[in-house]
């Protein structure tokens, strides 16, 4: 019987890590390719699509702009050479079912899987929590102010080591080949409710200080922030305090038989592990 390889780019990115770590802890022969990794991996360079796959049986796919007309031609091109090399099972990161502008072309991207003729599973998962200590809203919380234009609009915040361990049931285990995983939370939370807990975890003097969409546009041009990304994040923000993400499913649960961690959970760890140290 063919051993099992599986392919995870974005392999540096917050879920692509975790999922390669969690297949290696299983002892699964892992390819982490990235753009910047040993088994370079890039979206746009398609002369590196065939080493990475070459000998691979499933793959994580996180395909940045989603939607968008780079992936519109990529993936469905690579889906294909995918299952022409002998690949099995597939597994992609995608987005909210919502009616956000360019939410159509995403759903049109999920489908290229199935076209392709491989076993496919859609994560769609909201916020991460890990924005907070890993990402972009990493600075702010050190600076003590998160300043955002979101309102009081909640959202599902989510583990990315949940979205990673149900990714990986998904390449690994029966039965979720067709299905499509709405992951969030336990609990529906503003931006203000996560920067308090943030607060309460460390100790620290943490404040959420919400803002028009002119305000944080003309913060984020001070800082450099190219045009599009301010109106890309503008809209993201508009969505969450419209409140159209305020819903939670038991999709985390009915994959990995337990509840989804809760903030309070990550807020309390992270900090421990000193990541908002000043």
């Amino acid at each position: 019987m063919r051993e099992e390889t599986f392919l995870v780019t974005g392999a540096t990115g917050k879920t692509g890590r975790r999922v390669a770590r969690l297949l290696r802890e299983r002892g699964v022969a892992v390819r982490a390719a990235s753009r910047s990794s040993e088994v370079r991996f890039d979206w746009a360079d398609r002369a590196t699509w065939e080493p990475a796959l070459r000998g691979v049986t499933g793959l994580y796919l996180v395909a940045p702009g989603l939607g968008g007309e780079q992936a519109a031609q990529a993936l469905p091109a690579f889906t294909r050479q995918a299952a022409a090399a002998g690949v099995r099972r597939a597994v992609l990161v995608g987005f909210p079912d919502t009616d956000t502008p360019g939410m159509d072309d995403a759903l049109a991207a999920e489908r290229v899987l199935d076209e392709a003729g491989l076993e496919w599973t859609v994560l769609r998962p909201r916020w991460f929590f890990q924005n907070f200590s890993e990402d972009f809203l990493h600075g702010p919380v050190l600076s003590g102010q998160v300043r955002l234009p979101a309102g009081d609009g909640r959202e599902a915040f989510v583990d990315a080591e949940d979205i990673a361990a149900v990714a990986v049931a998904a390449l690994t285990e029966d039965g979720h080949a067709g299905q499509v995983y709405e992951l969030t939370g336990p609990r529906l939370m503003s931006f203000a409710d996560a920067v308090r807990e943030i607060a309460q975890a460390t100790g620290c003097d943490i404040r959420y200080v919400p803002l028009t969409d002119e305000e944080y546009a003309e913060e984020q041009r001070a800082h450099g922030v190219p045009e599009e990304w301010v109106q890309l994040s503008i809209g993201l923000y508009a969505y969450v305090r419209s409140g159209a993400l305020s819903s939670l499913t038991d999709d985390v649960q009915k994959v990995l038989g337990r509840p989804a961690r809760d903030f309070a959970d990550y807020a309390r760890s992270t900090a421990a592990q000193g990541s908002w140290d000043a």
